[in-house]
């Protein structure tokens, strides 16, 4: 049954009507893709061009590593405070925002004379990263839920790159102009983007009255900055270092603090009761403990494997990632707008159940034949469809649809927070597993199973989160603002 959570007619917070829901606004459409595209390619294109930033500036590879680490750890920062501003300042004045700091960063990092502006580019860049949020939550004021779909599954595909050939171009990029014709390019689509919202995006009345939790957003900056910081430099300090042991329990604590602040506020950043509901914690359970197990293997341990000359196949670069990277990446762009479809249909809880199972069993098959080139090339290729295409999609469209009308932009916000800890948290185990297996005497195959396991394990351990959500009431005409009079039962599930 399909969830949507809001109808069109539903009330608004704001001084005005919103604009009227329609099944398609494809000038809106083509505005969102052109923003959400200006911060994917500094998400993409870098990678292959990281040897010549450091070249060029004279630094290290550890601060250009760090410049990565910034840009991520900003990105999960901007989708959960931004998204939520947006409840009171509106959706358009904060992809406007967004626009502009992804602009002035594509600046800072084009013309940059040393490492720090790289850095403090690099940084205001992540912020950005909500522009993906918000254009789901646009999608959502704006659109029928099956109009929603469609276009979800369309922003979702382009925010997954162009089936590996960004990441060609930035390699070419960097091959012939350096670094800076990177962020020139994204500096392009930028502004491109951000003119088109400006243009295309229709003005909505905010959805919330108010004031902005500041402190809760603050306690939950400190809770993510700590575990994000120590996941992404636990190799480098050392796993059981003070530094890395510090950084981690101060976020914890923070988070646990800012779960505490939220307790009695009227208008706390997101409402504790639906953060621990069902609705809630399992999908964010099983955003970061997909985006775990299937980043992990797909850009570290499978590329490293299939290049290893001794243990995996000795493959260059180039050819390892033609084979494993550019078809799941190609039928990601295909099955997103797929699960667009289905999933207004089907209801998006069961989407994600669908798209977990499915990355579950490609990955079942991958692990045990790890050693066999085009048995794991054709598993990989499946877990595009099911973890590009349909499990991201779902999980963003779940986030948005179980959301309070009031509340809109905080679980979405959270959740795509979730994305970039997964990331984190799935790099660094892969890392650490590997390492762990040389430093034993590990040879051959050996190297690289224990990090496979793991992965597995983890999207085992999503699929049991998956079964836990539960999905978002479906509303009939005016019971929306009904469930918005009585808070309790709309919220608390």
């Amino acid at each position: 049954m399909p969830d949507h959570a809001d109808l069109p007619g539903a009330s608004r917070a704001g001084s005005g009507p919103g604009p009227q829901r329609a099944d398609s606004r494809p000038g809106m459409l083509v505005a969102l893709v052109l923003a959400v595209l200006g911060y994917q390619l500094n998400a993409t294109m870098l990678g292959p061009a990281l040897p010549d930033v450091i070249h060029r500036l004279h630094t290290t590879s550890g601060l250009v590593g760090l410049s990565q680490t910034l840009f991520f750890l900003f990105a999960a920062l901007g989708q959960v405070t931004l998204a939520r501003l947006s409840d009171y300042r509106g959706r358009k004045p904060m992809m406007l925002l967004c626009g502009v700091l992804l602009i002035l960063g594509s600046l800072a990092c084009a013309l940059a004379p040393h490492i720090g502006v790289f850095l403090a580019g690099r940084a205001i860049q992540g912020i950005s990263a909500a522009m993906f949020t918000l254009a789901f939550l646009t999608l959502d004021d704006t659109l029928t839920p099956k109009g929603f779909g469609r276009a979800a599954g369309i922003v979702t595909a382009v925010n997954g790159g162009f089936a590996g050939v960004d990441a060609v171009l930035g390699g070419q990029l960097a091959d012939t102009v350096g670094f800076r014709g990177i962020f020139a390019l994204s500096l392009l689509v930028a502004v491109a983007g951000t003119l088109a919202v400006l243009r295309a995006v229709p003005s909505a009345p905010p959805v919330a009255t108010g004031r902005m939790d500041w402190r809760g957003a603050a306690l939950l900056a400190v809770g993510l900055t700590g575990v994000m910081v120590g996941l992404a430099q636990g190799q480098t300090w050392g796993w059981l270092s003070p530094g890395t042991a510090g950084c981690v329990l101060a976020g914890l604590a923070a988070l646990a603090a800012f779960g505490l602040a939220g307790r009695g506020r009227t208008d706390p950043l997101i409402d504790t009761g639906l953060l621990l509901s069902r609705r809630a914690w399992p999908l964010m359970a099983t955003t970061t403990l997909t985006l775990a197990g299937a980043f992990g293997a797909l850009t570290l341990t499978i590329p490293l494997f299939a290049q290893d000359p001794h243990a995996g196949y000795g493959m260059n670069a180039t050819t390892s990632a033609l084979l494993f990277s550019t078809p799941a990446q190609a039928l990601g762009v295909i099955g997103a707008p797929v699960a667009g479809v289905l999933g207004p249909r089907i209801g998006w809880r069961r989407s994600v159940v669908i798209g977990s199972a499915g990355s579950l069993a490609a990955f079942a098959v991958a692990v045990p034949f790890m050693t066999w080139p085009w048995v794991l090339a054709v598993a990989l290729a499946v877990l595009g469809l099911t973890y590009n295409g349909l499990g991201i999609t779902a999980l963003n469209s779940l986030a948005v649809v179980s959301s309070p009308t009031r509340q809109k932009g905080a679980l979405p916000g959270l959740n795509g927070a979730c994305f970039g800890i997964g990331a984190s948290l799935g790099t660094a185990l892969a890392s650490a597993l590997i390492t762990a297996a040389g430093g034993r005497g590990a040879h051959g195959t050996a190297l690289y199973t224990g990090a496979m396991w793991a992965s597995l394990a983890l999207l085992a351990a999503a699929m049991a989160t998956t079964l836990a959500i539960k999905a978002a009431p479906r509303h009939t005409p005016g019971a929306q603002e009904a469930a918005e009079e009585a808070p309790a039962p709309a919220v608390h599930t």
